[in-house]
């Protein structure tokens, strides 16, 4: 036990990953590939969430995870599978409005800010520029597309504005933005500068 493990630590009385499975809503790995099965994803809850991060072998490909269970919403970190979740759908956002607040921290309302965000904007219809970097796949929100892709446009105008936002809401931000016209504007032009 470490300091980092102590955080985690439970009192229940399961200790193995297939114990605590059983009844569990949501599945989030990132460790190593083919760690479950079928029928472990069967004794989760019902319509559960599994992310399956390991790379380039998932803890459980989507494929076995909907033969435990067809409605379990699944994502992994591969980008030939419905769903990617990937540290450049934010990450890049997150750093461009930490440097224009310049913040003195990444604080949590900052990451709320941005995960706030990715959820509005996987809600909303795809701009066709998407469809085209995917050869014409159509996205629309549901259990194979609960998170904006890392080609996504608007992730370059929309995150960095929250983020700013948030830093100064909170108390974090050195810098203040006042024309927010400007700031939009800005961060629009370096997606038409990145589309030349």
């Amino acid at each position: 036990m470490n300091k980092y493990k102590e955080a985690f630590a439970t009192t229940r009385p399961e200790r193995t990953l297939k114990e605590a499975l059983v009844g569990a809503d949501m599945f989030i790995g990132v460790s190593a590939g083919n760690l479950l099965t079928a029928e472990d994803v069967s004794k989760m809850a019902d319509k559960p969430i599994i992310y399956a991060m390991a790379n380039p072998i998932p803890e459980i490909y989507p494929e076995e995870a909907r033969k435990g269970c067809p409605g379990a919403i699944i994502a992994t970190g591969r980008s030939d599978f419905p769903n990617q979740i990937n540290n450049v759908m934010c990450f890049p956002f997150l750093f461009r409005g930490t440097l224009d607040a310049g913040a003195t921290i990444i604080n949590d309302e900052m990451k709320f800010a941005v995960a706030t965000e990715l959820a509005a904007i996987a809600r909303e219809p795809v701009p066709k520029e998407v469809s085209a970097a995917y050869e014409g796949r159509t996205f629309e929100f549901g259990p194979t597309y609960i998170t904006p892709t890392p080609f996504d446009p608007r992730l370059l105008y929309r995150l960095p504005k929250v983020v700013v936002q948030a830093a100064m809401a909170s108390g974090v931000a050195t810098k203040k933005i006042e024309d927010w016209t400007w700031y939009d504007y800005s961060l629009k032009m370096r997606v038409m500068k990145t589309s030349w």
